[in-house]
């Protein structure tokens, strides 16, 4: 048995618009009212999760999913004391050193933060945990995890470009197998249904 699984970033915030690296600081939403429509019928009828940051938490009561349960492996990474930076004054303030870092792909950590590779870890325990649900899953959570949800599904070690280009205000379904393992099966599906034609 294979379980289909919906992830979906949260919606943007000023810290996104400004490039500034979040990780877990908890910023809200720009946009607070914003409205989509209907959400689109490979979404709906889901077992639902979400990070418990107040930015997943609020776009997934826009998008209109009722009760969620909070799951903390689904928190952003934590980027330390690069939190509220962003990577152009990174790279210009510590130079080879962060690019020595970045060249690490999954092993790359902040100071005072985790790895994407933590990321992947502590999400392979929620697939592990949703691998027998009866019914499709949906998660919203963050950037970080899903590029770790990608990493899983496609051997991608982040050094280098990601094998498959995401686009963040799209939902990216993956199969999660009875023992676990991810697959990538349709990324970037528009998260409302098509307008009704007048």
């Amino acid at each position: 048995m294979t379980v289909s699984l919906a992830l979906i970033r949260h919606f943007p915030t000023a810290w996104n618009a400004a490039g500034r690296i979040q990780g877990r600081t908890d910023i809200p939403l720009a946009d607070p009212e914003r409205r989509g429509g209907t959400l689109g019928r490979d979404l709906a009828d889901r077992t639902w999760y979400v990070s418990p940051l107040g930015r997943a938490r609020a776009t997934a009561a826009l998008l209109g999913v009722a009760a969620p349960t909070i799951d903390p492996r689904l928190i952003e990474m934590d980027w330390g004391s690069y939190e509220g930076q962003t990577l152009d004054g990174l790279r210009r303030g510590l130079g080879t050193l962060l690019a020595t870092n970045e060249a690490r792909g999954l092993d790359f950590r902040p100071e005072g933060g985790e790895t994407p590779r933590d990321v992947a870890l502590r999400f392979q325990g929620f697939l592990h945990d949703i691998a027998s649900n009866p019914r499709p899953v949906g998660a919203v959570t963050h950037k970080g995890v899903i590029r770790a949800a990608l990493a899983l599904a496609t051997g991608w070690d982040m050094r280098g470009k990601a094998p498959v280009k995401l686009t963040w205000d799209r939902a990216h379904f993956f199969g999660v197998a009875a023992d676990g393992t991810l697959r990538l099966d349709l990324p970037n599906r528009p998260l409302f249904e098509p307008s009704a034609e007048p």
